[in-house]
């Protein structure tokens, strides 16, 4: 029978891994929360490079996203606004976003806007990704406490799985749960074409503002969906969202 308190300190271990995690995730909450502060102070250079530094790590809101809209197109930078404005359109899909991406961009029409109900579901589940691991982590050391303490009053054979199972769920989320691969048109003009080369069929010429859906990559090539057909961009063409 497996030593109960070796398997009790294997998974505190664990356990205190993903904590540190947590940790570093509310010290940048507090970032935030002084980034914000300079945004309100005017202070809109010291606040977008905390901003900044949190959105290359994955961690923004919809009002962080309009704030670095509003900083980014402050300083004539309409791509970098364009691009926060669709990432902010995925979290809270509105008319007035696409509206002022229309402005931005020059454009009449968007393509690429439109997002299904499984998609919006992945959405948020990303955007509460922190949360879903905590409330992970908090099953999962009542798990170890609980088995812990039954190992202590009995010597019967305890089973594991909940445990296992939850640090798989844990690691599942920390790792592989991800958005849409999604990317922004942003050079003009941009070719969309039928074949990943020079010689593919031109499909259409389009100008930034436009997004497409990323289903792999090839080479200089993304193969994406453009109006429900396959077809190709180069990345040099596109910003990933």
């Amino acid at each position: 029978m497996p030593n109960v308190k070796s398997i009790f300190l294997t998974k505190l271990l664990i356990f205190l891994s993903i904590s540190l995690q947590s940790i570093h995730c509310q010290a940048d909450v507090i970032d935030l929360n002084k980034a914000d502060s300079l945004f309100n102070a005017r202070s809109y250079k010291e606040a977008m490079e905390i901003y900044d530094s949190n959105y290359q790590s994955g961690i923004y809101s919809p009002a962080m996203l309009l704030k670095m809209a509003f900083i980014t197109e402050g300083i004539g930078d309409n791509e970098r606004a364009t691009l926060y404005l669709s990432k902010y359109y995925d979290l809270e899909p509105n008319s007035q976003a696409i509206t002022k991406i229309k402005s931005l961009t020059g454009q009449s029409t968007l393509v690429g806007y439109e997002v299904s109900d499984g998609q919006r579901f992945l959405i948020f589940l990303t955007e509460y990704q922190d949360y879903i691991v905590g409330i992970l982590s908090f099953f999962l050391v009542l798990s170890i406490v609980t088995s812990w303490i039954t190992g202590r009053k009995t010597e019967k054979t305890q089973t594991f799985w909940p445990t296992i199972l939850l640090i798989v769920l844990i690691f599942l989320a920390n790792n592989f749960l991800n958005g849409p691969r999604t990317g922004l048109i942003t050079s003009s003009p941009t070719f969309i074409v039928s074949k990943p080369s020079a010689g593919g069929e031109l499909i259409e010429m389009v100008e930034p503002g436009h997004r497409v859906h990323i289903k792999s990559s090839k080479d200089i090539w993304y193969e994406v969906d453009w109006k429900d057909k396959s077809a190709y961009i180069k990345k040099s063409d596109v910003t990933r969202m």
